[in-house]
């Protein structure tokens, strides 16, 4: 395949929402039961899921204005930073998503591992030296089936998006029909759990974990060059969004009603598994580990599509270093490709450290992705404040403000939630990545930095010795 064919084939609206649901719907949902009880009764999760659906759901909005209002911009999350705040945030943003895309894509090889760790014990929790090992094969497979073209794997995406999403409605219809009030009723506060503080803390304890769940809302954004028409991309994402909401808000309230909190928490990851186990015995578990082995290298697949698309697009618009931007023969971003293996696989051996590694990068990938999605919120708030785009359409000005204020403050609000430790491992992730944008202005001719970029380069630099002397000091840990 040549590369014009490549860049001239569209995708439906169904393959972009497709897209949308197989880049949410991964490794995250399986782990909800679990991870929620930890933080939260029936009351605190309702709540959560209530901020984190309308934060998010605006979010959805931005990303459905933006694609219709700029249609010239591509690769939305790294584009909607450059046009409203310049060319190293931009850059930031770019290197962020694709670094929490990376990280993102490490918690689905440690969940497939820890899964299967049930019946080969060496695989551990996903984070043993056989378990890294499987996993690091299993990243450089797929990086040669994803250097085949990206079409053919937006078909098998698709594909498998159907697949996966199965498991997780029958999950929802069991445990809808064993649901016990008297268990409900007392996982109303917390049941027979550790406390978990007032129920604004147990809220923000769990908006990490929403934030990882709703990763990849913009996922027909991404592809917004790939698109038929640019309305389809604002379309796939709202129903995207809208189905995985109902989807993810279900696993997590239903399974309040047949385990104590006490009890959900302390299940195994894949949490749903267990959930299932106790409801319908062993083959339920085995059920919804087959369903997260499909779900998970779906995802895995949408991920490290829209990574690698990120860092191309960048280096296409001249905000990354030209080698990013070669092709092969079948159209396929090979360089960036190349780099978004390297750096998961990276990743990979640095949970050979961690004593939870799937919560660490669970959190770790939610934490650098606020930085783009902030960005993108508040772009689509300086356009209806400015009145940019809209001189014809005062109404829909009007609407798009409060859309675009709620966005900005609800992701600013998660950047807060995420807490100091997250935001100083992401500074140590951000500060070596600068490297790529000083080669980028050298290849231009340009000074490296002006003096506002030398000011943000100062910050992130400060963040990341801070947090290097704090994981030394054994004040942070992994």
């Amino acid at each position: 395949m040549t590369t014009e064919t490549a860049t001239t084939r569209k995708f439906s609206v169904t393959t972009l929402t497709a897209m949308v649901v197989g880049s949410m719907v991964g490794a995250g949902v399986f782990s909800l039961p679990s991870n929620f009880a930890r933080a939260t009764g029936v009351y605190g999760a309702v709540l959560a899921w209530l901020i984190a659906g309308a934060g998010m759901l605006m979010l959805a909005f931005v990303f459905q204005r933006l694609a219709v209002r700029k249609p010239e911009l591509n690769a939305g999350v790294y584009a909607y930073a450059k046009a409203g705040f310049g060319e190293f945030p931009g850059f930031f943003s770019a290197f962020g998503y694709w670094a929490s895309a990376c990280v993102g894509n490490v918690t689905y090889w440690v969940l497939i591992k820890s899964t299967l760790g049930a019946i080969v014990p060496g695989l551990g929790e996903g984070n043993t030296l056989l378990a890294v090992g499987v996993s690091v094969i299993c990243v450089w497979a797929f990086h040669y089936l994803i250097a085949r073209g990206v079409e053919e794997a937006a078909v098998i995406n698709k594909i498998v998006t159907v697949a996966k999403v199965l498991p997780i409605v029958l999950f929802v219809m069991i445990l809808a029909f064993a649901l016990r009030a008297d268990v409900f009723t007392a996982n109303l506060w917390g049941g027979d759990g550790e406390s978990t503080g007032g129920l604004f803390e147990q809220v923000k304890a769990t908006m990490l974990v929403t934030v990882f769940v709703f990763l990849g809302v913009e996922g027909a954004s991404v592809y917004s060059r790939y698109a038929r028409r640019r309305q389809d991309v604002g379309r796939a994402t709202v129903l995207g969004f809208l189905g995985v909401l109902a989807l993810f808000a279900s696993v997590t309230l239903l399974s309040y009603g047949v385990l104590p909190r006490g009890e959900l928490a302390e299940l195994r990851q894949p949490s749903m598994a267990g959930v299932l186990e106790s409801v319908v015995g062993r083959w339920g578990m085995v059920f919804i580990s087959v369903g997260l082995i499909i779900s998970v290298l779906g995802a895995y697949l949408a991920w490290t599509l829209m990574a690698a698309e990120v860092l191309y697009v960048a280096a296409k618009d001249e905000d990354m270093p030209a080698f990013l931007k070669r092709e092969n023969v079948h159209g396929t971003p090979v360089t960036a490709l190349v780099m978004t293996s390297i750096l998961i696989t990276l990743v990979l051996l640095v949970t050979l450290f961690s004593e939870d590694a799937f919560t660490f990068t669970l959190k770790l990938c939610s934490a650098l992705s606020l930085i783009p999605y902030l960005l993108a919120a508040a772009y689509a708030l300086m356009l209806t404040v400015r009145g940019e785009t809209y001189q014809l359409d005062q109404r829909a000005r009007r609407n798009d403000l409060w859309i675009a204020a709620l966005a900005t403050v609800y992701t600013a609000f998660l950047l807060f939630a995420a807490g100091l430790k997250f935001l100083l491992l992401s500074c140590i992730i951000y500060a070596p990545g600068t490297v790529l944008f000083v080669i980028t202005r050298r290849e231009r001719g340009r000074r490296p930095f002006s003096r506002p970029e030398l000011g943000l380069l100062a910050v992130t630099v400060a963040g990341a010795i801070l947090g290097i002397i704090a994981l030394a000091t054994g004040r942070l840990t992994i």
